[in-house]
């Protein structure tokens, strides 16, 4: 049976015969023929729960990791500037490929033990801002000769003993910091958290961790601003303005034999797209000398060949192992500027189950898979820490955005995803080609990237009611202290003086860290102000991440322990006291592909946009 038309010609969904539809119940086929066009982009080809064709997991995974390729590149480029590592770009790949080993780890543990739906982990920006608000303090800033190209020497005991003190140190407070998210997340305390946390707290506190990083944009982006100015056109380009125009690629089918399929490459690459293309353009410039050729003079960090030896250094094979840089060091001022992160990308964390549930036609999660991928998040931010990383594990938005566009809900094409940034992160020579992304081509990334992480927060806002005058207060007060307070103590370092060292190296973190000053803010006034819960959009929060699941057949095949542990579990009267544990079943489950009826979405999916299934990817 050949895939369905569009009104506007256009393939509806390749392979359609291969998978299920999983959101639409069975109904008379008069009924089915007038159905609207935006019931039937609401389709899923394969649910959370199905297997897709070997050949389109992997092709779907290389998409996924392509799209988390943007923010897991970005965590180590900006941590380097923390760590002084500006100038060695050998340093530079191996965090690189530590970070995608990681991630892919993590994303095996959370689809296979945690959560159990197709949703990514990768590098954290909520522990980014608190990381360099560590590395900022005066005991941890780089010495002046780091800076200055020509008298770094990366081969050095001196230099190899400055960045990896300071790396150490940020190991044990993200190691220490996790532990905390392991706690909150397998005791069940992530329902109580929840309570009391609103709009109104996250919206400053996202809001502000994109706005916190415009220093490190800008830098980047000042290196050449013709160059930046280019990779943001392109990707605002691509992700806008072309995102709806597909571009044909050669299929195979045996009812059409050799033909082509229309994909919205520009919808689901834009960024990779956009700093592809500038990378190149970079290149050609400085191919032909088009571009400053000394130090001194402007523009001459936007050529390619400043770590042309970088690749030839790194090696073809490396495997990164726990304690990679030494043993790590743990700093209170660390752990508890960890921990406010750590809360943060929680509460995120959260709201992405439950987007990932409606994209991937699955059930509402339930309150043991929400407690045991809480508590999964934690232990990867532990072993991302142990490797050193810099940096934590989180849920990723945009892949759980990407179930939306490809229609492919399975979380074996996940699975495929975590094998693949394993594989990226056993290879050197894949992180050390990363490292020679010119710097305003980064910059660029930048600016695009923090702007949108910027608005996601304020997106938040609407949930509250923001014709209310106490609501306005609140918001706009947090947002404005987050930015004053920060920038004040960074001009004014000793001003804070209690005559406890420690207690001065906490409040130093603390408060030069914008997200917990804004959150901190919202948090205290929200909850201490006056207001109804409809006011405070708390009515409203708690319906778009309502519960609604209950102990079905359908919500123990998606969310149930693997390889029968539930079952084996079940026949335990325990076991129902164990917050990260599935209840006792209502009957066995054999494990086969979940009923399509039975994973039928609580919510339609209007918003998302028509696309086809990716059967080919670009670079």
């Amino acid at each position: 049976m050949a895939p369905e038309k569009n009104s506007n010609g256009l393939d509806n969904y390749a392979f359609a015969r291969e998978g299920r539809f999983c959101d639409l119940p069975d109904t008379q086929h008069g009924e089915e023929l007038d159905m609207s066009m935006e019931s039937d982009n609401n389709k899923l080809v394969y649910c959370v729960t199905d297997v897709p064709p070997w050949y389109l997991c992997i092709i779907l995974g290389i998409q996924h990791c392509l799209t988390a390729f943007g923010g897991i590149i970005a965590i180590p480029l900006i941590l380097s500037q923390g760590l002084c590592l500006q100038f060695d770009g050998i340093t530079q790949s191996h965090l690189i490929s530590t970070i995608f080993f990681i991630s892919g780890v993590c994303t095996l543990l959370q689809v296979t033990f945690g959560i159990r739906l197709p949703i990514l982990q990768g590098g954290t920006f909520t522990l980014l801002a608190p990381s360099m608000a560590m590395l900022s303090m005066p005991e941890w800033q780089c010495p002046a000769w780091t800076q200055n190209a020509s008298l770094v020497n990366t081969s050095s005991i001196e230099f190899t003993e400055v960045w990896q003190t300071r790396m150490r140190a940020l190991q044990g407070s993200i190691m220490v910091g996790s532990l905390f998210q392991v706690f909150v997340g397998f005791s069940g305390l992530i329902g109580l958290f929840m309570r009391f946390i609103g709009p109104l707290t996250i919206a400053p506190t996202i809001s502000l961790i994109g706005l916190s990083l415009f220093d490190s944009a800008g830098t980047s982006a000042g290196n050449h601003w013709g160059i930046s100015t280019m990779t943001i056109a392109l990707i605002i380009l691509f992700s806008q303005y072309l995102r709806h125009i597909p571009v044909p690629f050669p299929t195979y089918s045996k009812e059409k034999k050799l033909h082509t399929s229309n994909v919205y490459v520009f919808q689901i690459l834009p960024v990779l797209l956009g700093i592809t293309l500038s990378w190149l353009i970079c290149y050609i410039l400085t191919t032909y000398n088009a571009l400053p050729s000394k130090t001194s003079q402007y523009g001459y960090l936007a050529r390619t060949d400043l770590k042309g030896d970088v690749i030839s250094q790194a090696p073809w094979f490396r495997f990164p192992y726990p304690g990679q840089w030494g043993m790590p060091t743990v700093s209170l001022a660390g752990v508890i500027g960890i921990l406010a992160g750590v809360i943060s990308s929680m509460i995120e964390s959260v709201g992405d189950y439950h987007a990932c549930a409606r994209l991937s036609g699955a059930p509402p999660p339930p309150k043991h898979a929400i407690n045991r991928g809480i508590g999964i998040e934690g232990l990867g931010c532990l072993l991302a820490g142990a490797w050193g990383t810099g940096n934590g594990t989180t849920s990723y938005s945009e892949n759980v955005g990407a179930l939306g566009i490809t229609k492919v809900g399975s979380r074996m094409v996940i699975v495929a995803s975590g094998v693949l940034m394993v594989v990226m992160g056993l290879f050197g020579k894949v992180g050390a080609i990363f490292t020679t992304i010119p710097s305003p081509v980064v910059g660029g990334m930048f600016m695009v990237m923090f702007g949108v992480i910027s608005a996601a927060g304020v997106s938040n806002l609407q949930y509250a009611d923001m014709n209310s005058s106490r609501n306005i207060f609140i918001f706009g007060f947090s947002m404005f202290s987050g930015l004053v307070i920060p920038n004040w103590i960074f001009k004014n370092p000793t001003a804070i003086a209690t005559g406890v060292v420690e207690l001065d190296q906490v409040l130093q973190v603390l408060l030069t860290t914008s997200m917990f000053v804004g959150g901190f803010f919202g948090f205290m006034l929200d909850n201490t102000i006056p207001g109804s819960k409809h006011e405070r959009g708390i009515l409203a929060w708690n319906k778009a991440h309502e519960d609604e699941s209950s102990n079905t057949l359908e919500s123990g095949e998606v969310y149930n322990l693997p390889f029968g542990i539930s079952s084996y579990l079940s026949s335990s009267s325990w076991i129902r006291y164990i917050p990260f544990c599935p209840p006792s079943e209502p009957h066995s489950l054999d494990g086969s592909g979940a009923d399509t009826n039975a994973l039928e979405p609580k919510q339609p999916l209007g918003h998302a946009e028509p696309s086809q299934i990716i059967i080919g990817v670009a670079m």
